[in-house]
């Protein structure tokens, strides 16, 4: 197939609102001899897109950006010097883009596409070819859109420096994507789930995923001890923590002694934390926060979604055109599991 020289790419002219998200063409850069060029099939949406669309990205973002960090596609073009890959194979890139191995640093945080970079809401899009994954076989490319971030984030929590193990309890926070995610990767690995949730239906989803007890925080608002009731007051061994101060003092309650709180999100917004580094200190807890992933591990979470055949829960797929109202979708928190852009037309 004949190189495309042009590509059609959301950018972000403004930041008050996706409302401002605006359809252009663009000149396709030419590639360096380590880069490749992927047709981008499909794109994830996840809650960091909506507060860059705001501007309010805590870990900063370039005056007006293509978003988006999480994508599927096809090399369609390689540098000369790639070696290791051949056009047509199936591949997502990292989240951050030169995370290739151990832990993050200023500048590997510096290439989180989406935000500090451009990002993968456009039709053709050009990587460093150490950036690169192959997607499992068994997975569409709108399901292996939802790998990079939100699956990746949920498997460096839970199978990270501290790997839970069969028989261990992770609490799970609500059904957005890492969740979701690590709700099916616990399952996967023989840990009993606890998941929270303010929605009945939405519960039911995660019981037909496998988790074994269900709270519903907003009937139940003393979740934690409940949590704490369901573990015989041992408490579980890793909670998934997505709230943030709304949400981190009930977490650090119902974790066990010495067990591991992964701080990933701030959705439930602002509360009183100025007794956390003694709830913390009395109980050992192990607090990290978590940066996503590195390729290498992004590889490990491949081996063990193909073993096991894992099927990301897609809620909700929009067309490129419709980007906006993907945006729209995911800010009423209708959706369990991920929404998804499809780019491609083939």
């Amino acid at each position: 197939m004949s190189i495309p020289q042009k590509t059609r790419e959301y950018r972000l002219p403004k930041v008050d609102g996706f409302h401002n998200l605006t359809l252009q063409e663009a000149a396709i850069p030419k590639l360096k001899s380590t880069e490749v060029l992927v047709k981008v099939h499909a794109v994830s949406l996840q809650y960091r897109d909506l507060i860059v669309a705001k501007g309010q990205y805590p870990l900063g973002q370039k005056e007006n950006p293509v978003p988006g960090s999480d994508m599927a596609g096809e090399i369609v073009a390689l540098g000369e010097d790639v070696k290791g890959w051949s056009a047509g194979e199936r591949v997502c890139s990292n989240f951050s883009t030169d995370h290739i191995f151990g832990d993050v640093t200023d500048e590997i945080k510096k290439t989180g596409l989406g935000a500090p970079i451009d990002g993968v809401l456009t039709e053709y899009k050009v990587l460093p070819a150490h950036a690169l994954v192959r997607i499992p076989e068994h997975l569409s490319y709108e399901e292996a859109s939802t790998l990079p971030c939100a699956a990746l984030t949920a498997y460096n929590a839970l199978l990270g420096p501290l790997p839970l193990k069969g028989g261990d309890t992770v609490l799970v926070q609500g059904t957005g994507g890492v969740s979701i995610f690590g709700l099916q990767l616990a399952v996967a690995s023989g840990a009993t789930v606890i998941a929270t949730s303010s929605s009945d239906a939405k519960l039911a989803k995660a019981k037909a995923l496998g988790a074994a007890h269900l709270i519903n925080y907003k009937t139940t608002p003393a979740w934690d001890e409940e949590v704490l009731r369901l573990t015989g007051g041992r408490g579980v061994d890793h909670v998934i923590e997505v709230g943030g101060p709304g949400t981190i003092m009930k977490s650090v309650n119902c974790v066990r002694y010495g067990g591991s709180v992964d701080v990933i999100g701030f959705v439930a917004g602002q509360a009183d934390t100025s007794r956390l580094p003694v709830a913390v200190l009395s109980k050992g807890v192990i607090m990290r926060g978590i940066l996503i992933g590195s390729r290498a591990q992004f590889e490990d979470m491949n081996r063990l979604i193909s073993a096991v055949k894992l099927k990301p829960v897609v809620d909700k797929v929009f067309d490129f055109e419709h980007t906006p109202e993907a945006y729209e979708y995911l800010e009423s928190q209708q959706h369990v599991g991920k929404v998804v852009v499809k780019v491609s037309k083939d």
